[in-house]
């Protein structure tokens, strides 16, 4: 699970390759898209993106357990995608297809950054060979008149910036 970057130089990403180029700033985080290669429409109503650390060989266990915003970090090394259940079964599907062993096809999951206008896109992340791992529901509450949400976790094989 190394990152690769796509850029002209090894320590900066090329600000052609970026609408609007390096910010001075910091990046806002709210505003994203993801496309998990589902080619449903469900597909867009992501909520949150975890992302797992990015940690070289040996170093990957003791990292992933202490890296993460608030200690929200997926501690396995997989991506993780929630979003508030439609009753679309499209994760479920693809997680399903896995547990009996039926080999989907990987995919690439892409996560891009929005700016401010929610069109150009400040960041993109490529996950490559995506496949589910896990799918967990929120608890069913009585008392509670929140959303249920749905995670699905997802290994996958390298990951690319620009």
């Amino acid at each position: 699970m190394s990152p690769s970057k796509r850029s002209s130089s090894p320590t900066s990403a090329s600000s052609s390759s970026r609408a609007g180029g390096v910010r001075s700033g910091p990046l806002g985080r709210s505003n994203f898209a993801v496309d998990w290669g589902g080619g449903s429409a469900a597909s867009q109503g992501f909520a949150e993106v975890i992302f797992p650390p990015f940690v070289l060989g040996a170093n990957a266990s003791a990292a992933a357990t202490a890296a993460g915003d608030d200690g929200a970090a997926s501690a396995d090394g997989h991506l993780l995608l929630r979003r508030g259940a439609t009753g679309a079964l499209d994760l479920y599907e693809w997680w399903d297809r896995a547990r009996q062993g039926q080999a989907p096809r990987r995919r690439v999951v892409t996560v891009r950054l929005l700016g401010i206008d929610r069109k150009s896109v400040v960041m993109t992340w490529r996950f490559r060979n995506a496949r589910p791992v896990s799918l967990a529901y929120s608890p069913l509450l009585a008392m509670d008149t929140g959303v249920l949400m749905e995670t699905i976790a997802i290994a996958f094989d390298s990951v690319e910036m620009e």
